[in-house]
């Protein structure tokens, strides 16, 4: 697990290096899936968003305009979304502490939600070019808290496995290689 807290890192590392730039799972019926398909359901969404979340902040890149700040900010929120659609659908895991990873997941989904909320206000009430400018650095605020709040829940999913039945999933989980693989 610590494997995959270090890709996250990394990878929402390339995420905000691109933001500073500015100035689905599987689920059974009973919603829950196997730790191997909620792993790579996980890694899958966490990718998408964060490859979403790049370009955005690609686009602002010596361009920091209103217009710009909302198209980047308007690219965020659908990545967001889609990522917080795509956490609720995971369900919980088949494991011993299933639930506990669930709620990490959710609590994830509604911190994500209320950062890009937080943003969205932010750009749109700017002005100016002082008003573009702390638009853009509560971009790249929301950005860098909401890669801390996912390294926060890779740490309680790591908590939340005691017998390492995630952290084995992880592993087995292709969709995960590309989290994993820049911190080996």
């Amino acid at each position: 697990m610590r494997a995959l807290r270090l890709g996250l890192a990394a990878l929402m590392l390339g995420a905000l290096l691109a933001a500073a730039g500015c100035g689905g799972g599987s689920s059974s019926s009973s919603n829950e899936s196997s730790a191997d398909d909620w792993a790579s359901g996980l890694c899958s969404a966490l990718t998408t968003w964060t490859n979403s979340v790049k370009s955005a902040g690609d686009e602002l890149k010596g361009n920091v305009s209103k217009d710009s700040l909302n198209t980047a900010s308007d690219d965020i929120k659908s990545a967001s979304d889609t990522l917080v659609s795509d956490l609720k659908d995971l369900g919980k895991p088949n494991t011993k502490q299933g639930q506990d990873a669930k709620n990490a997941m959710d609590q994830l989904s509604n911190q994500v939600k209320s950062d890009v909320t937080q943003m969205q206000s932010d750009v749109k009430n700017a002005s100016g070019v002082q008003g573009a400018a702390t638009a853009a650095s509560s971009v790249s605020t929301a950005l860098s808290t909401m890669g801390n709040q996912i390294n926060s829940a890779a740490s309680k999913l790591d908590a939340a496995d005691p017998d390492g039945e995630l952290k084995k999933a992880f592993q087995n989980a292709s969709a995960c290689d590309s989290l994993t693989s820049s911190s080996s």
